[in-house]
């Protein structure tokens, strides 16, 4: 990691602590608590190598040499609560889980290590993060000394980005997060400049050595993290998952998602799609006039409905898994997302498009009625081409689906409780 001097201006507010107490700090005790109460981060965490530093203000995780390294200082982490500790470690995990710490980051660094910070933050109970953090929807906060020290100018941009971020919903991605800090020139600006030292800097936690790895090493170690992750979900799953939120869970899944072959799906619905496109292209002759006139490319856009089961059988592991790979499905298309118990709630139908998830909480928890779906997709038939259920499969046989192409999506070591029509397309998942 490299070298990094203190930030006199920082934001951080720790409480005033002696050489004694900084002395006797010791993070082990922390450590010990995750073994009873966060099997998931605790399992992260035992994987890590652990560094005391000085070089750094605060605390951090990288990736150096195949081996992935948590970095703290003690000044800084005997200033913290147990909560706050907690909370920091907590933190630190999650930039691996989430993929911050190997993948390729957006000009500028600076802005989009704000990004990954806030999309953290919002899935961390706010009593457990340190001061100075960002955190979407909360201002933030300067003393009488950090007013002194800036211009007028750093004043009127840091209250224009202390606003932006107190604007700003929770649970989103870094990727929403970025396209917001950008948005403003004024907040660009001001935060490329906090990076350079020119004004008061935010944030509890160091980014440095993020781009240090090579593309094979990137590849290596997202391997090796996912392995990491994928072990640390197994012994949550046995156990307990502690604090990690459904939001988190469910970017866990995505990330060890098998992934089901969407785009090989989804062509089976654009045989029954009646919303094809010809556009023109050069690649392609024209039958009648080669040469003169280029050829029809057609494109296929099956509008699809997706039902997600929500009834009590249903637990909240697999609904996670099955929002994981709605997610996926977003990618290839967009389509309309229906939960259902008993029925189907038609009223809460949203469109989920690229970039743009719907809220994952569970409303519904009664029986499970297939024939509710089956009947809600006849009665829209001229809106979609063809429908998808994501279930469980514990629940009677529904009528049939006429020419309405249907496809079943079973979660993890589940069956269809009926022999499905042969028309019908089922998938394991």
């Amino acid at each position: 990691m490299a070298k990094k001097s203190n930030n006199n201006n920082n934001m951080l507010s720790t409480k005033k602590v002696s050489q004694q107490e900084i002395d006797n700090f010791d993070l082990s005790p922390h450590l010990v608590s995750f073994l009873w109460s966060e099997p998931f981060y605790s399992r992260i965490l035992r994987s890590l190598n652990k560094e005391e530093t000085t070089t750094i203000p605060t605390a951090g995780v990288t990736c150096v040499d195949g081996d992935i390294t948590l970095y703290w200082n003690r000044e800084f982490m005997a200033g913290l609560n147990k909560n706050q500790v907690n909370g920091l470690l907590k933190h630190e995990c999650l930039h691996l889980v989430f993929g911050h710490t190997t993948e390729r980051r957006k000009d500028p660094h600076i802005i989009w290590n704000y990004a990954t910070d806030l999309a953290i933050n919002s899935t961390i109970p706010k009593h457990e993060l340190p001061e100075g953090g960002l955190i979407p929807g909360e201002k933030l906060r300067l003393d009488a000394d950090q007013k002194s020290n800036m211009t007028d100018e750093e004043l009127e941009n840091f209250k224009k980005l202390s606003n932006l971020i107190a604007s700003l919903p929770t649970n989103k991605t870094s990727e929403y997060y970025f396209n917001k800090l950008i948005s403003d020139e004024d907040v660009k600006k001001y935060l490329e400049e906090m990076s350079q030292g020119q004004s008061v800097s935010i944030g509890f936690d160091d980014h440095d050595g993020w781009d240090e790895m090579s593309a094979e090493d990137k590849e290596l170690m997202q391997g090796k993290i996912k392995e990491l992750v994928k072990e640390a979900a197994e012994e949550a799953e046995n156990r307990n998952w502690g604090s990690v939120s459904h939001q988190t869970r469910t970017e866990i899944y995505k990330m060890l998602s098998n992934k089901i072959q969407w785009q090989s799906l989804l062509k089976r619905f654009c045989g029954f799609a009646k919303k094809d496109q010809r556009n023109s292209s050069v690649r392609k002759l024209h039958r009648k006039y080669p040469g003169i006139h280029p050829g029809a490319k057609k494109i296929y856009r099956p509008m699809i409905a997706v039902y997600i089961d929500e009834s009590g059988s249903v637990s909240d592991k697999e609904l996670s898994a099955f929002y994981a790979e709605l997610d996926n499905l977003s990618r290839n298309t967009d389509f309309y997302l229906y939960k259902f118990d008993h029925r189907v709630d038609e009223k809460n139908g949203f469109l989920w498009k690229k970039n743009k998830q719907p809220s994952i909480k569970r409303t519904l928890v009664g029986g499970t009625s297939f024939e509710a779906v089956t009947n809600h997709a006849i009665k829209n038939k001229r809106k979609f081409d063809g429908y998808i259920v994501l279930t469980d499969g514990g629940a009677p046989k529904p009528g049939p689906s006429y020419r309405m192409k249907r496809c079943w999506i079973l979660a993890k070591n589940c069956k269809l409780a009926f022999e499905s029509d042969k028309a019908d397309v089922v998938i394991n998942m």
